[in-house]
């Protein structure tokens, strides 16, 4: 039984069997998400939270990919006139916070790429189902952006320093990978997911289907690179995560140094102290740090630069400002992360 929530098309929602199903439904933009998606699914969870007969929720995508991130083309469009609003991100995290705390089994069908928002609607669930297909990023730091939706909450509890490894580098990871680190929480083909969907609808048991149809996935990270994860990445400040990369001559480090230092100055040092912080906050007061950060961010010039250089005129390289991590300034990081004067998110 097909239910509107609104959406416009851009997301579906069924009723079927004991399940709430929805379905991303922009493949041609990669199911990005946008605000309409955002305010549809609040009220879809709203709903069904209540309703007695929706015992669980399943959400995937259409076409190749869960959900590429979010639509940030009209963030960028307002803010170079000068009309930037943080009311998209503000129900985008109010969204994610309630994704946290939702009392059923919220089961994520992932079998594609999933970046920035589509993290956010997928792996704050009870239950995160990757398959081979399955490509999972935070690049933000790569578009002068920070890596928001819960990610200071989600990275910060990987690990082995996973999370501070893909919050500063924008590194994609599949499905062994995600496992092994208690990101995904199963892995099923992507030829056995009608299969599953149709299973999780009607059965009673969430947790014992998802078990006969998960399997084994191998990680694609060596011991070697996890050691060295690890290692590198543990350092109490981000200069001090460089120096140890600079001073290793093994050819993955001078890589992911390399790639390091193509990104955002500000958005590493912001991206840097917010995982080190999420590791002690709960999720809402993930949400509400994140915030703070987004309003600079909107403010500032690199999130546009970022987007421009990356997503607008692709291919061309960002000039970030400042350009050097030596000329950002702990003060100007502060910043960031400081009460906002007008309120904080309300939850």
């Amino acid at each position: 039984m097909k239910v509107d929530f609104g959406g416009a098309g851009d997301i579906l929602f069924e009723q079927v069997g004991r399940a709430g199903l929805v379905t991303l439904s922009r493949p041609t933009s990669l199911n990005a998400i946008n605000h309409g998606m955002v305010s549809a699914l609040a009220r879809a969870l709203s709903a069904w939270e209540a309703d007695r007969a929706v015992e669980r929720v399943i959400i995937r995508g259409e076409g190749r990919a869960f959900s590429a991130g979010g639509d940030i083309l009209d963030v960028y469009r307002a803010g170079l006139e000068g009309k930037a609003s943080p009311d998209f991100f503000a129900d985008e995290y109010r969204l994610n916070a309630a994704i946290a705390r939702f009392p059923k089994p919220y089961i994520a069908l992932i079998d594609g790429i999933v970046m920035g928002g589509g993290v956010g609607v997928s792996f704050h669930g009870s239950h995160r189902v990757m398959t081979e297909n399955a490509i999972f990023a935070m690049p933000e730091v790569g578009i002068g952006f920070f890596p928001d939706v819960g990610g200071s909450h989600l990275l910060s509890r990987l690990p082995g320093e996973l999370g501070m490894y893909l919050a500063l580098t924008g590194s994609r990871i599949r499905r062994g990978d995600a496992c092994a680190a208690g990101l995904a929480t199963h892995s099923v083909d992507a030829e056995n997911l009608p299969a599953l969907t149709e299973a999780l609808c009607e059965t009673d048991d969430v947790d014992g289907t998802l078990s006969v149809f998960s399997g084994e996935a191998e990680s694609e990270l060596n011991e070697a690179i996890i050691h060295a994860i690890a290692r590198h990445f543990s350092f109490g400040s981000l200069a001090e995560i460089l120096e140890s990369l600079s001073g290793d001559q093994d050819e993955w480090a001078r890589e992911t140094l390399a790639t390091i230092k193509k990104r955002s100055p500000t958005s590493l040092c912001v991206a840097f102290r917010q995982v080190r912080a999420g590791a002690m906050l709960e999720m809402d007061e993930c949400m509400k740090m994140e915030f703070r950060i987004l309003n600079r961010m909107l403010t500032g010039h690199d999130f546009y630069e970022g987007i421009r250089a990356v997503l607008v005129e692709k291919g061309s390289t960002p000039r970030w400002q400042p350009e050097t991590l030596s000329e950002v300034s702990e003060e100007r990081i502060n910043a960031y992360f400081a009460p906002l004067p007008d309120g904080e998110l309300s939850l």
